[in-house]
């Protein structure tokens, strides 16, 4: 239970931090944000920020069938001189 001015700030499962008495707001941000890179959660999160999960077999079949299947119509048309002509791009970076 908070009395009077104390101020708790904590995150589920992370760290709690607990106003002292006659501390600055700003001092208990500070030690609430040196427990959080302390606790190594902000590290964990930014690893697995980006993570992808490995598809299935059946996925990774039918990817492979598609591009098989693209190749295929793409030299079907390229006999036959259906292919659009490419545009020349004018310098700059890609």
């Amino acid at each position: 239970m908070l009395v009077g001015s104390e101020v708790e700030i904590s995150l589920p499962g992370m760290v709690e931090v607990k106003r002292k008495r006659g501390e600055s707001f700003e001092a208990m941000m500070r030690r609430f944000s040196r427990r959080i890179q302390l606790s190594g959660k902000i590290r964990h999160a930014k690893k697995i920020r980006f993570h992808q999960s490995k598809r299935n077999e059946t996925e990774v079949k039918n990817t492979a069938l598609r591009r098989v299947e693209l190749a295929r119509h793409y030299d079907k048309l390229k006999k036959l001189g259906q292919l659009p002509e490419k545009e020349e791009r004018k310098g700059g970076r890609r």
